[in-house]
């Protein structure tokens, strides 16, 4: 075999483990439709830079192999230019990531929730880089971007590794805190402070790293790995196991009313829980519909029209 061919190979060899190497088979949405007086192939740029630096960037230090790779969705909905700041919008930003359950087709929805408070900065072929010793550049509002995709990668990854292992995302859960300790400061910015709501990127990451709500995480591993992880092989015991984790849920929301962890955690699993209980016992129903009610109140007239 000839160098030059020797080098070819061993390049493609490096090529191939470093693409399966990363996390995240990400797909990322920008909406501006809202936006006017830009060109639309700027957001196009954009979708394409995030993309990239999603699912090049090496997350963790586990390898990933394809199969094994997390489903993540991002969707940027800019509906609002912020005055005096070239390329700065406002709008939301919508995350959705999912698990696969054994075997099985399913896949289990892990995060599905929109944050409000998005506020950035991009210039057409802006390079997007993030570093976790350095948070912030020169330019806050420019590194925002970055800052609040790399923090929702962490928490995906997180919960994630969360479903696996009891407190396996512990790891991510600290790369995040870091962010939201760290995270860039203008007047345009909002949802890293406590102070500024109760439901924001801050209390989010606070309470999956508080110790006053390891009960969830300890639900979280008990509802996918003992739960819909059984369905298939034990349907019998994987329903026990979810049946048991109701009770604890209300405790947790008993010791930390209305927290924005147990608001977090239904806006994945309130259609998953529905379906649930639809195919269980009456007499299963009457005690667990009235406790699920309380827990997900944005949905308790769903929960109630099972008992019909």
């Amino acid at each position: 075999m000839s160098m030059k061919k020797y080098l070819y190979l061993v390049i493609i060899l490096l090529l191939t483990i470093h693409c399966e190497a990363q996390e995240f088979n990400c797909k990322v949405n920008v909406n501006a439709d809202q936006i006017t007086g830009v060109e639309a192939n700027v957001f196009k740029t954009l979708e394409q830079s995030l993309s990239d630096f999603i699912n090049t960037r090496k997350w963790g230090n586990d390898v990933f192999q394809n199969k094994e790779k997390i489903e993540l969705v991002f969707t940027l909905i800019l509906s609002k230019k912020i005055d005096g700041v070239e390329g700065g919008y406002l709008g939301r930003l919508s995350v959705q990531s999912k698990r696969p359950i054994f075997n099985s087709s399913y896949s289990s929805t892990i995060v599905n929730y929109t944050d409000k408070d998005l506020a950035i900065k991009y210039i057409e072929f802006q390079p997007i880089e993030f570093n976790d010793n350095r948070v912030v550049t020169n330019d806050a509002l420019s590194s925002n971007l970055p800052a609040i995709i790399s923090y929702y990668c962490y928490i995906a990854l997180g919960l994630d590794y969360d479903s696996f292992s009891l407190k396996g995302g512990t790891e991510f859960y600290n790369k995040a805190l870091n962010i939201a300790n760290n995270a860039p400061e203008n007047n345009a910015i909002v949802g890293w402070k406590a102070t500024e709501s109760q439901r924001n990127r801050f209390w989010l990451i606070d309470q999956l790293h508080n110790n006053r709500f390891d009960k969830m995480r300890t639900v979280f591993y008990q509802y996918h790995r003992l739960g819909l992880d059984l369905l298939t092989s034990d349907p019998d015991l994987g329903r026990a196991n979810i049946n048991g984790l109701i009770p604890i849920l209300k405790e947790v929301n008993l010791e930390n009313p209305s927290s924005m962890l147990m608001q977090f955690y239904f806006s994945s699993k309130s259609e998953e829980f529905q379906n649930f209980i639809s195919g269980a016992t009456m007499a299963d129903k009457q005690k667990m519909i009235p406790i699920l009610s309380q827990l997900d109140v944005v949905n308790a007239n769903k929960y109630i029209q099972l008992l019909k």
